[in-house]
């Protein structure tokens, strides 16, 4: 026995000793829960449950274990909850720390070692150490160039470019990143990110270094939709959303709740995943949800304060942010809906909407902040007409309603000012062998909102209002293949400009351009100038630069207006231009240049990129094999008041002579380092024959040529330079 006493089992001992975790780093406790009595315990913890499950935290009854007060016969307003690990502890915490349980109960979220911690703290003050502050970069520090350029990127093959655009001398690439592999870009709608789309969710990259900024796990993401301030993203997939066991949770994950749905809402600042919807009925529907998706399926309001969606035939419903509930937890009952449209806000409303931000809620001298706006339209239901319904909201007064009759569709315009709303409405006959088309405008800053018709005998197949104008333009056909065009087969269309005469109170012609193939209208952002583009025709690629006030323009009119008898006379086709295979065409922000491009998704046959000028002279232009994207980088609203800008406008010509200068300056320097380039290139070209008659010299004296050799001719080169000091033009009159 005495020899089995003394075996040593130490080392089997420490290989297979199973060690204890005595931490309680995976228990939290949760303040802030509602005091109740035993009869509704059980309601209450299934809610519990419930509220942590929507925020990613999936939870048990099991899991919880919550003091009582067997004295009062109530709990004691906090509880326990046991997790798996101390990541999943973790993971609550980020997720249910201040979350408003209900109107009077927000949770508090501690680790139960913490408070053990705090407990047995130290109270005697130890001085932090400083951190070394690291500065961040600003995400538009594009707009601080001295140059004041634009930026575009294009996507060709598997490479993003990013390229300064200005003055010839001005262009050049900013940034080549190299990103992994993902299905197009996409900038936010004031430019301060760009999306690239990945298998694994959405990244954004900002910054004069472009660095990634933010991640949103959507797995096989299509498509994405910015809200207008970028306070928010959405995304939407065709494959529903899966949780796989044991994937990871948090506000920035999709919880088991969200499986089955296919679009998500995400705060950009934080990463969080707000909420997701789902855009699917059931299987059929499923089957063919990428033929008939329509984008954005969601639709914010241009202050970032609401999100609809609309169910076809049933309702609106209106989510407020940054909770995502719905608006008085209830939807808008209209039956038979089919669209709908959020009212732009003006640049005067948004100023309001700051000032009023500023001042605070109630403050004595405020304006009041105008209501959003929204338009919807309902078809013909048994005898009760079409309808289009002008509607506030939040405070959901119909604002004004117009019937319609004899209606096939209707589809909503609004002027980017929320000045005019433009209801195209394709019209049939009693018979319903043709279609024609009407255009009911309501003009949306007048008292009781009047409506003006235009009544047109053709279909209208594109509609665009000015930016911040009264004018509109419309491309029109009466061709008998305007439904059904075969290969080859080109539409014939016509092209006409309205604007709103105050006098008559109704819209008027000023000109029609007949027998086009236009298909496109592109408006300058700054409005006047307009391009008319055939797009995605295999046989005509036209583009043609118009001047809506080329003659008449009166510096001492605001705005250039011109005289209602000058109307359409100042129309006026400044140049035109071909692009073979165009398929997009887009004005850059200051409305100076215009880009159109063709892209590999649709075909393969010169694809490429032409940057032109206001009046339709090709700048550049660049054909690139598998060239997929070209997009101007937006830029956000001026900062300055309209009191400076006003100030800009009237001391112009002051600023004009500045830059003027500037250019002179650099037409000189260039002039001088051309003039150098040439004078090297010869010296050059001197010295090399110089040393090369030397070495051959050397070479006929080495194999005994003549002694007497006559002296070698010798050649000089004189470079002519010719300049333009001064050009004089002269009328010869018979």
């Amino acid at each position: 026995m005495s020899g089995v006493d003394s075996i040593d089992y130490s080392d089997i001992e420490a290989k297979y000793r199973v060690e204890y975790d005595d931490s309680l780093d995976n228990t939290i406790v949760v303040d802030g829960v509602p005091v109740i009595d035993k009869s509704k315990l059980d309601k209450l913890v299934t809610k519990i449950c419930k509220e942590f499950s929507k925020r990613g935290v999936p939870i048990k009854p099991d899991d919880l274990f919550m003091p009582w007060d067997d004295a009062k016969g109530k709990n004691k307003g906090y509880l326990f909850i046991d997790f798996r690990n101390e990541n999943d502890a973790n993971a609550a915490i980020t997720a249910m720390n201040n979350h408003p349980f209900d109107a009077k109960h927000t949770f508090k979220l501690n680790r139960f070692s913490d408070i053990e911690r705090y407990s047995d703290m130290n109270e005697t003050f130890v001085e932090p150490e400083t951190e070394e502050y690291t500065p961040r970069e600003h995400l538009r520090a594009w707009l601080a160039d001295p140059q004041g350029r634009d930026q575009y990127v294009i996507y060709r093959g598997e490479e993003v470019q990013i390229y300064w655009h200005g003055k010839p001398s001005q262009c050049e690439l900013a940034n080549k990143p190299q990103w992994e592999a993902f299905l197009y870009v996409a900038w936010s709608p004031l430019g301060t990110y760009i999306a690239t789309l990945h298998r694994r969710g959405v990244r954004l990259w900002g910054g004069p270094s472009w660095k990634h900024q933010q991640r949103f796990a959507h797995p096989l993401v299509k498509l994405i939709d910015f809200s207008p301030c970028e306070n928010y993203l959405v995304t939407w997939s065709n494959d529903p959303i899966v949780v796989p066991e044991g994937a990871p949770q948090g506000p920035q994950y999709f919880s088991p709740d969200d499986e089955g749905n296919n679009i998500a809402v995400w705060d950009i600042k934080s990463g969080d995943l707000l909420r997701t919807f789902s855009t699917r009925s059931d299987e059929k529907e499923a089957a063919s949800a990428t033929r008939r998706m329509v984008w954005p399926a969601l639709k914010w309001s241009p202050d970032d304060k609401f999100v609809a969606r609309v169910t076809p035939d049933q309702m609106i419903s209106v989510y407020e942010l940054p909770s995502m509930g719905l608006h008085d937890k209830k939807s808008i009952k209209i039956e038979g809906v089919v669209d709908f449209e959020w009212c732009p806000l003006s640049e005067k409303d948004r100023e309001e909407a700051e000032k009023a931000a500023n001042i605070g809620p109630g403050a004595k001298g405020g304006k009041k902040v105008p209501e959003n706006k929204l338009a919807y339209w309902t078809p013909e239901v048994v005898n009760q007409p079409a309808r289009v319904t002008l509607l506030s909201f939040p405070g959901r007064a119909i604002l004004r309603q117009k019937n319609l009759f004899n209606v096939s569709e209707c589809k909503l315009y609004w002027q980017n000012q929320g000045d005019f709303l433009c209801v195209k409405v394709d019209r049939h006959t009693k018979t319903k062998k043709s279609i024609f088309c009407n255009l009911e405008i309501f003009r949306v800053r007048e008292k009781d909102y009047p409506v003006e018709v235009v009544e047109l005998k053709d279909t209208v197949t594109d509609f665009a209002w000015e930016p911040k104008g009264e004018r509109f333009a419309i491309v029109s056909s009466s061709d008998p293949n305007l439904g059904n065009p075969g290969p080859g087969i080109t539409i014939k269309t016509d092209v006409s400009f309205y604007r709103l005469d105050h006098a008559k109170n109704d819209f008027k012609l000023l000109k029609t351009l007949s027998n086009r193939t236009s298909n496109a209208i592109r408006w300058s952002p700054r409005g006047r100038h307009v391009v008319l583009a055939t797009v995605g025709s295999s046989s005509k690629s036209e583009l043609e630069f118009w001047d809506l006030d080329f003659n008449n323009e009166d510096p001492n009119r605001r705005d250039g207006q011109v005289a209602k008898e000058d109307w359409g006379s100042s129309i006026q086709l400044l140049g035109t231009a071909d692009h073979y295979g165009v398929t997009d065409v887009e004005w850059d922000p200051s409305g100076r240049y215009l880009a159109t491009s063709a892209s590999a998704w649709t075909h393969t046959l010169e694809n490429g990129y032409a940057i032109w000028d206001f009046r339709g002279q090709e700048l550049l232009k660049q054909i690139q094999d598998r060239f997929k994207q070209f997009l101007w980088r937006p830029r956000p609203p001026t900062l300055l008041p309209k009191e400076q800008q006003k100030q800009i406008r009237k001391n112009l010509k002051e600023y004009s002579r500045v830059f003027d200068e500037e250019d002179q300056r650099e037409s000189e320097t260039v002039n001088t380092e051309l003039l150098a380039h040439r004078r090297r290139l010869v010296d050059e070209w001197n010295a090399w024959r110089v040393r090369c008659k030397k070495e051959r010299a050397e070479q006929k004296g080495q194999e005994g040529g003549h002694e007497n050799q006559g002296e070698e001719d010798k050649e000089e080169i004189e470079v002519w330079i010719d300049e333009v000091i001064e050009q004089i033009e002269e009328e010869v009159v018979d």
